[in-house]
Parts: structure tokens; sequence; C-alpha cells
């Protein structure tokens, strides 16, 4: 293991990326990066899935990546930044980017669209580890958008790659984390990448999560991961049930949508996103607020 593996545990912020006038707020976006670590999580993670990075140019990634990482840095907190592609390519140019900025590690998702095999993913991660050696890659497993997965019994071979330290799971399969557990142990940190079910995921051999709620609500977010993993299960199952409505608001259209108009409700930053994204429908916007209010954040 390259580092501490406490360094990649705990609630990593999944940042959505704020636009004004078709521009990056990068005022909005520093803005947001101190709250959620001043509420208590652990770690940031720009341009990912959440900060529509397809849609931002290479410049705008830069930026952000710059943004979180001076935020991290006054709080002592930890970046795990997008860099994945689905050319390994230009992945490895991606993850040159963002050490020379300033993160901590790389995001790197299995690469999409293309399909490739077991033995095709564990060679784009590979690859990357000779291009960039020694820089820490959190592999990150979603197949409902990657169509690509990473299956259990690739795990040893991708265990092999010393830059790869932990791995975000975003497939909601509790089964999943304990058949990876069975094959390698805890060679891996194992991070949630599904609000829905931080509590089991933990409970299962996980050790935090890249969230999208915490966005909204980091300091719940925050103390749901602690509780869990210091085997507080009342108080962990209290608020996995209590963020519920939250999570299923955030999840009634395709990501980062519902979380972005959650924030103009609260008063953070435009609503905007880029197409082909479309603005939220008001039945969104509806059960948005009484989640939001649920919990008793304040609405402006």
């Amino acid at each position: 293991m390259l580092a501490d593996k406490k360094k990649w545990e705990g609630t990593f912020v999944a940042l959505a990326t704020p636009f004004s006038g078709g521009k990056l707020d990068e005022e909005a976006y520093a803005r947001l990066c101190e709250e959620v670590l001043d509420q208590g999580c652990e770690g940031l993670v720009p341009c990912g899935t959440t900060g529509e990075t397809p849609t931002l140019s290479v410049e705008e990634q830069e930026r952000c990546v710059r943004i979180a990482v001076e935020a991290a840095r006054k709080k002592g907190a930890t970046v795990i930044a997008g860099a994945g592609s689905n050319s390994t390519a230009a992945t490895i140019e991606a993850v040159r980017r963002v050490k020379a900025a300033g993160a901590d590690a790389a995001l790197v998702v299995t690469p999409y669209y293309n399909k490739p095999t077991q033995a095709g993913i564990v060679a784009h991660y590979r690859a990357i580890a000779e291009a960039v050696p020694g820089f820490p890659i959190v592999a990150y497993v979603v197949p409902g958008r990657t169509a690509s997965d990473i299956l259990p019994d690739t795990y040893p071979a991708l265990a092999q790659i010393e830059e790869v330290v932990a791995v975000k799971e975003a497939t909601a399969s509790m089964q999943r984390v304990i058949d990876i557990r069975e094959r390698v142990g805890d060679r891996f940190v194992l991070l949630s990448g599904d609000d829905f079910t931080v509590l089991p995921f933990i409970a299962c051999g996980g050790r935090g999560v890249i969230s999208v709620s915490a966005n909204v609500a980091p300091r719940l977010l925050s103390d749901l991961v602690r509780a869990a993993m210091q085997g507080e299960l009342e108080r962990a199952r209290e608020l996995q049930v209590r963020l519920n409505p939250l999570h299923r608001a955030l999840f009634l259209e395709s990501n980062p949508i519902p979380v972005k108009a959650a924030l103009h409700l609260m008063g953070r930053f435009d609503d905007e996103v880029r197409l082909p994204l479309t603005p939220a429908t008001e039945t969104t916007r509806q059960a948005l607020r009484a989640g939001l209010s649920a919990l008793g954040i304040e609405i402006r």
C-alpha cells in the first residue's frame, strides 16, 4: 500500500460543479469545498460523475482539481480527482494532470463503451500505474454507466498493481463486497458509491463512501459513516433511514440533475446543467423540498 489506508477512508464528497452563464463558477465551487469539509467530511472528489466531467473542458477540470486541492490543504483533507476515460492513453494524460494539480489520488473508472475483457481492464490499470509510478489510483466500478465491470475473480490480479489503493464500488451489492473480501482480504480500501447502502456496505467490510448526498447533507453523511465504522449500529441505522427520502429524491433523475437543483434550493449556486442534461422537473423539485425540509435543511 502506497500510503496509510486511513487516508482513503471516511466520507468523500462527489462534488457537483456549479455553472453560471455557461461558465465554471469558481467562487461557488470553492465555497462548496470548504463547507463540506467544515461539516466533517474527510475528502473531496472533483471531476467525477456528479461533476459533469464529460462536458468539462480540460482547463475546467484542472481548475476544479486545483480549487479542491486548495480547500483540502487548509483542512488536512484528501483529494481523489476524477481522471478516467475509455482511452488508456487519454487516461494516462489525465492522471498526470491531476497529479500535477496536487491531487492525492486519481479516480479511474473502468473503460466505458469499449467493453474490454477482464484482462483488458487489468491491463488498463497496469499501464496507468507504469506510466505514473507511485501515484495512487482509486478504481471506480459502476457498470450501470460503463457497461464494464471488475468481477470478484479479477481482484487478485488487480491486487498485483501497487498503485491501486482503493476501489469505489457502485454496484449496491453487499455480496460483491463479501466476494472481494474473500478473494483479496483487506488489500483494497472499499468505498461505497451508493448512498442508499452505506451502513450495510460498511458492515460487510467497506471503509467509507464517495457520496452524492454529502453535497447537501455533509454532516449527516459523515456522522453516518463514523457511526457505522465505530460499530454504533443503532445510531447508524437511524441516520441511514433518516437520510433515505433525500437519497431517493436525489436520484429521481440522472445524477447530477437533482443534486444541483437541491443546492440551488439551498441558495448555494445556480442549478445550470450542460446538455445533454436538462434542468430538474417540478416533480423532482417538490420531492427535494420535502426531503430537505424533513432534515431541517433551510430552503431559500
